[in-house]
């Protein structure tokens, strides 16, 4: 089955947001609840369950991030991310910030996320804002 371009996108965000939680070692519960939120408000259009993708890519992140792929990780999502870079970026933010503090690990994420991945879909996406 082929996916959307919307539900590629949805998927890409969930595992940006996991790695991003999980990027500094420390989960809390407001990371969670933030994640849970964002997953719930998804328009999901796939055959498996957004719970069942959220279990695989939960395994799939922790093993990137203990075998030091995690940057790679990240640049894998760069296209379906660029769907929405205005969505993803406010996401990104918004999970890195909501335990009150961003970490070494999460602020280098960003940075890659908003300078290099990223950086000619949010400038595109401003231009034809004005």
């Amino acid at each position: 089955m082929q996916l959307s371009e919307q539900q590629s996108f949805n998927q890409a965000l969930i595992k940006l947001s996991v790695l991003l939680y999980q990027v500094d070692g420390m989960v809390t519960l407001s990371e969670q609840d933030y994640l849970n939120a964002m997953v719930d408000s998804l328009d999901w259009q796939s055959p498996i369950c957004p719970e069942a993708f959220l279990n695989d890519t939960i395994y799939q992140t922790r093993k990137a991030i203990d075998t030091g792929d995690a940057i790679t990780f990240l640049r894998s999502l760069k296209n379906d991310l660029a769907f929405d870079a205005e969505k993803t970026m406010e996401v990104a933010m918004a999970i890195t910030g909501v335990d009150g503090e961003r970490s070494d690990e999460e602020t280098e994420l960003l940075s890659l996320l908003t300078h290099k991945l990223l950086a000619k879909a949010l400038v595109s996406s401003n231009d034809t804002l004005q």
